[in-house]
């Protein structure tokens, strides 16, 4: 016979085993956070109030998704699990860092995979506009990398270890 401490124990392994992959959880082990997303905590904090912005101007509370007047209030309905910046901006990164199937990103997320292709379509651009405001967006063009580059400042001194 178990014990009751040993049930609840299990129950919180499952729970984090099968569990939604949340900025809460996550944003307490370092390694994780940055293995996942590619940025440290300090960074994704830089990025979030951008993020947001971007965000909540192109889908303002007021209005519906397609853009429309709400027929009830922001907060009816399902709750999503990417209800709050910090979790849209951690799905993006997460999808950037690792381009999971999504159906992983389903698991991960606690999403449909229609859903998680949506939110994919409509986060990403608002996270190019958050880097583009806060000037680290990369040059995509060739031409003007050299330029670009020129105007970002000091050059770092890099090394690339083939071993």
């Amino acid at each position: 016979m178990h014990s009751p401490n040993f049930v609840h124990e299990t129950l919180c392994e499952i729970r984090y085993a099968v569990g939604v992959l949340t900025y809460t959880h996550l944003k307490r082990n370092r390694r994780k956070f940055l293995a996942l997303t590619g940025l440290t905590s300090k960074e994704f904090q830089a990025v979030l109030p951008a993020f947001a912005q971007a965000y909540a101007r192109r889908y303002p509370r007021t209005k519906s998704m397609t853009g429309k007047p709400r027929k009830r209030q922001h907060g009816g309905g399902r709750k999503s699990t990417l209800d709050a910046s910090e979790q849209k901006l951690l799905f993006v990164l997460v999808y950037l860092k690792a381009y999971p199937l999504q159906a992983m990103l389903r698991d991960l997320f606690d999403l449909s995979k229609q859903c998680a292709n949506r939110w994919i379509h409509r986060i990403l651009p608002m996270l190019q506009q958050a880097l583009k405001k806060l000037g680290v967006r990369p040059e995509r063009n060739p031409r003007r990398f050299g330029r670009h580059e020129m105007q970002q400042g000091e050059p770092l001194d890099l090394i690339i270890d083939g071993t």
